[in-house]
This record gives structure tokens, sequence and C-alpha cells, in this order.
């Protein structure tokens, strides 16, 4: 098992940018796809970003393309997001999440392990 924790979250006016951080802990997360996902009020929770294991391939929804980079260092078992040119709909609940799989996949189902979350609020 794995437990995630993230942090980095904050208010940021529309523009700015913010970086959040999942450390992991427990089994190494080395063995984990990684993925990001957020939730809105009245919302269901939707995908962000994942990044497989080593770190090679990497997949982000397209609301957010260009914008965000989701990254790893399995030395400190940290996975970040920077997100930079934030806009008000990008306002929520952001998840890290994980999965004991090589495979690349997006859907929220496919996650085994959550975090607790950390509010992202930007304003206009």
């Amino acid at each position: 098992q794995v437990q995630l924790v993230e942090s980095g979250g904050g208010l940021v006016q529309a523009g700015g940018s913010l970086r959040l951080s999942c450390a992991a802990s427990g089994r190494s997360s080395s063995g984990y796809r990684m993925g990001w996902f957020r939730q809105a009020p009245g919302k269901e929770r939707e995908f962000v970003a994942a990044i497989t294991r080593n770190g090679s391939n990497t997949r982000y929804a397209d609301a957010v393309k260009g914008r965000f980079t989701i990254s790893r260092d399995n030395a400190k078992n940290t996975v970040n997001l920077q997100m930079n040119s934030l806009r008000p709909e990008d306002t929520a609940v952001y998840y890290c999440a994980a999965d004991y799989s090589p495979l690349m996949m997006v859907g929220a189902g496919t996650y085994n392990y959550w975090g607790q979350g950390t509010q992202v609020t930007v304003s206009s």
C-alpha cells in the first residue's frame, strides 16, 4: 500500500502559478502510476494529468494541456503538478492518486489510492 499527502494548494490570481506536490509513503511510489484529479463544487471528479512509473509517458486533460506539467522524483517519492496561467475555472480540490500498474490510464476508477486533496482557488 501507499499513502498520499498533497500540499501546495492555495489562493492565486488568474494568470498566476502554483506547484502542487504529492508525497508518497509506505511502499515505494516508483512502482506506481501517478495521477492528478480535481473536483469542483457540484461537479464530478475529473482527470487532470498522469505519469507512468518511470516518467517516460505523460497524459493531460485537454483543459490543462500546455499550462500544467506533471513530473515525478522516484528517489524522493514525490509527484508534482506545476500549474501555470491559472484560470478561475481551475478552482477545485486537487487530488493525487496512484495505482500499481505500468499502464497509462486516466479514469478515476483505475486508481486505487487517493490523497485527501488540496484546495486550489483562482480569483478573477
